[in-house]
C-alpha cells in the first residue's frame, strides 16, 4: 500500500505541488499564479502541468511576500501544515532577503499612538486655525 502512494506521488504537477504545501489556498489559485508568472522553476516561467522533481529550485512571488524553496518532498495530496512544512527547504538566502524586507516594511510606516485615527472635527478646526487655512 505504501508502495502505491510513492509510486503516486513520484509525479507531480507544479499546481498541485504549490497546493498541497500549502503557499495557495486552492489549486486553481496556485493554477492563475502560475500563468501570471508569479511562480519560476529553476529561474524560467514554467506551465501549471510542469512536472516537479526532487531537488528543483521553485521562486513563488506575492504582493506579501517573495520565497525561493527548493524541492525536499513531493505529494499530489493537501494534508496539515507540519506534513506540508516537509516538502520543501527555503534557501539562506530567500531567508536574509525576506527578514530585510520585513524590517523596510515596518519602518516605512509613520509611529503613531495606537487607536490614534483621524482627527475628529474639533480637533480639524484647531489644526486650521493653527495653520491658518481657515
Amino acid at each position: 500500500m505504501k508502495e502505491s502512494l510513492e509510486k503516486e506521488d513520484s509525479k507531480c504537477r507544479l499546481d498541485k505541488w504549490l497546493w498541497a504545501a500549502r503557499f495557495y489556498k486552492t489549486r486553481s489559485l496556485a493554477a492563475d499564479a502560475v500563468d501570471s508568472g508569479k511562480v519560476r522553476v529553476d529561474g524560467d516561467r514554467a506551465k501549471t502541468a510542469k512536472e516537479i522533481k526532487m531537488g528543483m529550485l521553485i521562486s513563488i512571488r506575492s504582493k506579501d511576500f517573495e520565497i525561493e524553496v527548493e524541492v525536499t518532498g513531493l505529494s499530489n495530496t493537501r494534508r496539515g501544515a507540519p506534513e506540508a512544512a516537509l516538502l520543501y527547504a527555503e534557501t539562506e538566502q530567500s531567508k536574509t532577503k525576506r527578514e530585510n524586507a520585513k524590517i523596510t516594511r515596518e519602518s516605512d510606516h509613520g509611529i503613531r499612538e495606537r487607536g490614534a485615527g483621524r482627527p475628529t472635527k474639533r480637533q480639524q478646526r484647531d489644526i486650521k486655525k493653527f495653520t491658518g487655512i481657515y
